[in-house]
């Protein structure tokens, strides 16, 4: 999975791995609500690394945890989802909208090899200082540059260049004349 080979979704160890990051997630979810949101221990450790300060509302979901790379002041809004497959890197001061959904998943195109549970994790990468609207989408392989704006409602199929703004669905650049 993390060779960025094709692999088999339901295998033992995934599996495995998964148990461990729904345990994280339902304590982080579960924390009395004096301090939710911050982080529970069982997420922080889960993660690959975190940087100082990130703030996550719960609830909050991951596939496997393991992959998610947070810089520092990172903000996720309630209800967000990373199915991180493959490595998720966030940058500093990034602030997600509630209800973003982070896919590094891409299933097997083939119905038969789809139904054996084939899929191959491609990285999702994110800059610094990025918005990412309420309800957006960022597809499996994305980049998204420094300073760059997604709108809310908004699935980025392609790249991003740093301090663009993208709406729609697709996401595409929005007109500025």
């Amino acid at each position: 999975m993390q060779s960025g080979q094709w692999y088999c979704c339901l295998d033992p160890k995934l599996e495995a791995l998964r148990a461990r990051a729904r345990n994280a997630v339902h304590a982080h979810n579960t924390c009395p609500p004096d301090i939710r949101g911050a982080m529970a221990p069982e997420l922080q450790e889960l993660f690959a690394s975190t940087g100082s300060d990130c703030y996550l509302e719960a609830p909050f979901h991951c596939a496997y945890g393991i992959n998610i790379h947070l810089g520092a002041r990172v903000y996720f809004n309630t209800g967000c989802v990373v199915l991180d497959t493959a490595s998720v890197r966030i940058g500093d001061d990034t602030m997600f909208g509630p209800h973003v959904q982070i896919y590094c998943a891409q299933h097997a195109k083939d119905p038969v090899e789809r139904a054996q549970g084939l899929e191959i994790g491609m990285p999702v990468l994110i800059g610094q200082n990025v918005w990412v609207g309420g309800g957006a989408i960022l597809m499996p392989g994305v980049t998204i540059g420094d300073n760059a704006i997604i709108g809310a409602g908004s699935v980025v199929t392609k790249d991003v260049a740093g301090g663009e703004t993208v709406v729609g669905n697709p996401a595409r650049p929005l007109d500025h004349r």
